[in-house]
């Protein structure tokens, strides 16, 4: 049985369409019990083994997530305003709003969660930055 290395594989992602890259992502989170949408734990998991801990307790926290935590009175604006921010369609932004607390934009700089949050506070929802 050959192997393949990890270059084979990147030029075999390259070769693939974008909806043949959705499926494959599809079924390798299925297969392995993974999402490709938590970057900010899969960058924390290694950190936490060893004699790690104490030296990422120093280190400062470079990627953020912006919570919706409360719709507010205005739930339609505030639909609008995740549509903008993330590019979903409207049944998926609804169902965002929807099932909060959920967060908006994940692994995200301070300066644009802080955004984020500004622009769903302006339409009276509540936005929390972790």
């Amino acid at each position: 049985m050959a192997t393949l290395t990890q270059d084979d594989l990147l030029e075999a992602i390259d070769k693939m369409t974008v909806l043949e890259l959705s499926e494959f992502i599809k079924r390798f989170e299925d297969r392995y019990g993974v999402t490709a949408a938590a970057p900010a734990a899969a960058a924390a998991a290694p950190s936490a083994g060893g004699d790690a801990p104490a030296a990422a307790a120093v280190e400062e926290q470079t990627e953020f997530s912006a919570i919706l935590t409360e719709v507010g009175p205005n739930k339609i604006p505030v639909i609008k305003v995740v549509r903008e921010l993330t590019g979903l369609g409207l049944k998926e932004a609804k169902d965002l709003v929807d099932a909060s607390p959920k967060p908006v934009k994940e692994g995200v700089t301070k300066d644009e969660a802080e955004k984020v949050k500004a622009q769903l506070e302006e339409q009276g929802a509540k936005v929390e930055i972790k």
